[in-house]
């Protein structure tokens, strides 16, 4: 097919409008304030070979690894029309094990699946040995249900035994229920406006420019690197400690550019560790097309094919691409933000003028809760600066894209109440150009809990 731009800006519109939409879907009609108010969620498109073609502006983490779920659960179920599978181990492309993935086949007149639909989302509690799922674990085990693909519903009928399994593992079953729920429905939305887009243009057409978004990020992904000065580019840095051992964790990585192509390696990062700050490959790979993304120099697709001029080296039973039995709830949230940072370094020394300096490097994870109730945040922090401009205050950076819970919402949701909130002045580092200043939020519990604190960058400061 000969490549038309504005088809191609066409469909590139529609298909984001739909997984926009899925994400407004979801937001309004979730049960926690961690996916209504927070917004921890994203909602994505797939091709028939599970390559994703289309993202909502969501949280990165998320969508540069839903792909890989996407074909594990491929790969693991024979899905009919009305089926949808639920997953979530992080070995088979998920991040931890709160972020649950939900993926939808779509048929139109066809025997097997012509595109997917998915959706991630962030749930409070998943079982293990501290509220929140987010404690000081050893194995995988600890943190959690751990879901391989299954399918959730069958039929278009939502299979009870699935939700009495899962709702039986948890400490808010009704919250987790409500959630999922409300995932579901946020698919058939999904599948819905692909067969209306479907019947519309053409499956044949709307396919064939599906494909061609694909190529057309390639290619700019392509002319991205093009700009950059051959050569191999490295930087290390290290994460405080796993929580068990009081051990520094290095991060290597040597990123190689030759002409349109770049080589990724991270031999050299520490091997996986005792506690839970293990990286999956699935969260490596997120952090890699988030960092190429912000470095391509238009606004390039956000699409699988993105990825296609990059090769990544993650060797395997590292920091950077753990294995089972491996405890992984901190590699998401804080493991992510420091392959970020090592990627910014090292491209640093390729193109100094486009490159920030760190940013707080950490997502703060605040747990509060006990049988009744889970209460899960990160806070903010300060934004690095750049080259020619200060960083932003009190900000998720990176590969969090989440908002705050208004205090208003924890109150009445919680027996929590907040004393104070505000930004930490002079926090974030003074130069020519500033980085942006932390938060500071006081927590009083009205009631006995337990509280959990999963951070970073209190031995090791970001660097300017």
């Amino acid at each position: 097919m000969r490549f038309d731009p504005i088809k191609i800006e066409l469909y590139r519109n529609i298909l984001n409008s739909i997984a926009e939409e899925m994400g407004v879907a979801l937001c309004r009609s979730a049960l926690s304030t961690n996916i209504k108010e927070r917004r921890d969620f994203s909602c994505a498109i797939f091709n028939r070979h599970g390559k994703m073609i289309a993202q909502a502006a969501h949280i990165p983490v998320h969508l540069g690894s839903m792909p890989l779920s996407v074909l594990a659960a491929i790969e693991k179920i024979e899905m009919s029309k009305g089926d949808m599978i639920i997953l979530n181990d992080p070995f088979r492309g998920g991040t931890h094990l709160p972020d649950i993935t939900l993926v939808a086949p779509v048929f139109i007149e066809t025997e097997t699946p012509i595109f997917f639909v998915a959706n991630r989302a962030h749930h409070a509690d998943v079982g293990g040995i501290t509220p929140g799922s987010m404690p000081l674990s050893t194995h995988i085990i600890q943190e959690g249900i751990r879901i391989p693909p299954i399918k959730i519903v069958e039929n278009d009928e939502i299979r009870g035994d699935v939700f009495d399994l899962l709702l039986s593992n948890v400490r808010t079953p009704e919250e987790r229920c409500g959630d999922l729920e409300s995932q579901i429905s946020t698919n058939r939305i999904g599948k819905q406006r692909l067969i209306e887009t479907s019947e519309k243009y053409g499956i044949t057409e709307v396919s064939d420019y599906m494909d061609q978004l694909q190529e057309y990020s390639a290619r700019i992904m392509r002319q991205s690197l093009r700009h950059l000065p051959d050569g191999s580019y490295s930087f290390s840095d290290f994460l405080d400690d796993d929580g068990i051992d009081n051990h520094p964790i290095e991060l290597r990585v040597k990123i190689t550019i030759d002409g349109t192509e770049a080589i990724i390696d991270f031999t050299g990062s520490a091997n996986q560790v005792k506690g839970s700050m293990n990286a999956t490959y699935a969260i490596t790979v997120s952090a890699v097309f988030y960092v190429f993304q912000c470095l391509a120099n238009i606004n390039i697709p956000s699409n699988s094919g993105c990825l296609d001029p990059i090769e990544i080296i993650a060797p395997v039973g590292s920091i950077v691409n753990a294995q089972f039995p491996a405890a992984v709830a901190g590699g998401n949230v804080e493991t992510s933000q420091r392959i970020v940072d090592v990627l910014l370094g090292a491209l640093a020394q390729a193109c100094p003028d486009r490159i920030p300096a760190a940013s707080s490097g950490t997502m703060n994870n605040l747990t509060i809760g006990n049988q009744n109730y889970t209460y899960y945040e990160t806070i903010g922090g300060g934004m690095g600066a750049n080259p020619n401009q200060d960083g932003i205050s009190a900000i998720q950076t990176h590969m969090t894209n989440t908002l705050n819970t208004p205090i208003e919402s924890i109150e009445t949701s919680y027996p929590l109440q907040i004393e104070k909130y505000k930004i930490r002045s002079q926090s974030g580092g003074s130069g020519r150009f500033r980085g942006g200043d932390g938060i500071i939020r006081t927590y009083r519990l009205l009631s006995p809990a337990q509280v959990t604190i999963l951070s970073e960058r209190r031995k090791f400061a970001p660097y300017g």
